[in-house]
């Protein structure tokens, strides 16, 4: 625990515990609404803002969060309007940040493509007092978000046909989903990078999956695997030397591996459980569920 004594380390765990947090939040509704590659998208967009924030002076992270924000609500109206030439779009889009992000980091005085490093991939000893504090604040309008609505946001990642007859604004939701992810990639890339993000979005989610159905119980042990593997991650990286970003994106995918190989044994438990469960003579498909059946007793 001798690390704990370097105040670049309590900057960077304090970070990573955020970032493992908010990352797998956003992403659950990612997952449900099939796109688990928005924050890579978003990634490539906001190269443009670190970028702009060197050539300007000004913080990369809020500049980066400015820029995120408006190519993810950019990538929304492509979504909504772009029709069959909407991939182009978004294509032109994803390259154009990161070529104005390379562009304009070589234009600042002093600046280079070596000055993206970190950004990219992730680095420890880079986190400054500015970043916790711009992260923190990010971090807590990403979970206000992501808990607060998080039962309209469920409802339209289902289904939004279903939402809008419902009543709920879908096309505000969406925007406000667009915006939540773009601010979580800036909240990560200082720990994990812009181009490994979008896997610490959506991996823990894709294993908590191997154990529930649930989305309470899947959003919390998305969050548990979030929060574990990039505290892992940020201590192996400070013994071991080796990139931060990359190490917590393997213990993601180890994770991923380790819960998809303990689920088949339990789906298998439960499933002959649910066969020993059923009325003799009747197949397991035909069956008709208790509660069903006990509704038909009092008419419902």
């Amino acid at each position: 625990m001798d690390f704990l004594n370097y105040a670049f380390m309590q900057r960077a765990l304090l970070a990573a515990v955020l970032v493992g947090i908010t990352a797998p939040a956003v992403g659950i509704y990612l997952v449900q609404r099939r796109q688990a590659l928005m924050g890579d998208g978003i990634g490539h967009v906001a190269m443009t803002g670190v970028g702009l924030g060197f050539l300007l002076s000004w913080s990369p992270v809020w500049m980066a969060t400015a820029i995120s924000v408006l190519g993810a609500v950019t990538m929304e109206l492509i979504r909504w309007y772009g029709r069959t030439r909407g991939d182009i779009a978004l294509a032109m889009l994803f390259y154009g940040g990161m070529a104005g992000g390379v562009m304009f980091i070589n234009l600042a005085p002093g600046g280079s493509n070596a000055n993206l490093t970190s950004y990219l991939f992730g680095s420890l000893s880079t986190v400054s007092a500015s970043d916790v504090t711009a992260i923190c604040l990010l971090a807590a309008f990403v979970v206000a978000v992501t808990l607060g609505l998080r039962r309209q946001l469920f409802a339209v990642s289902q289904d939004e046909e279903f939402a809008r007859v419902t009543g709920l604004p879908v096309r505000a939701l969406n925007l406000l989903t667009a915006i939540t992810a773009a601010v979580t990639v800036t909240v990560a890339m200082r720990v994990v990078g812009l181009l490994l993000v979008s896997a610490l979005m959506v991996v823990p989610v894709a294993a908590a999956q191997q154990l529930s159905r649930s989305f309470a119980a899947t959003f919390a042990i998305a969050v548990a695997i979030g929060v574990t593997v990039t505290i892992g991650g940020t201590v192996t990286s400070y013994y071991q030397d080796v990139p931060p970003g990359a190490t917590i994106v393997l213990l993601t995918i180890a994770a991923f591996i380790a819960l998809s190989v303990l689920a088949a044994p339990l789906a298998r438990r439960r499933a002959r459980a649910l066969a020993a469960a059923q009325p003799a003579g009747d197949p397991a498909e035909c069956a008709i569920p208790a509660t069903r059946a006990a509704g038909d007793e009092v008419g419902v």
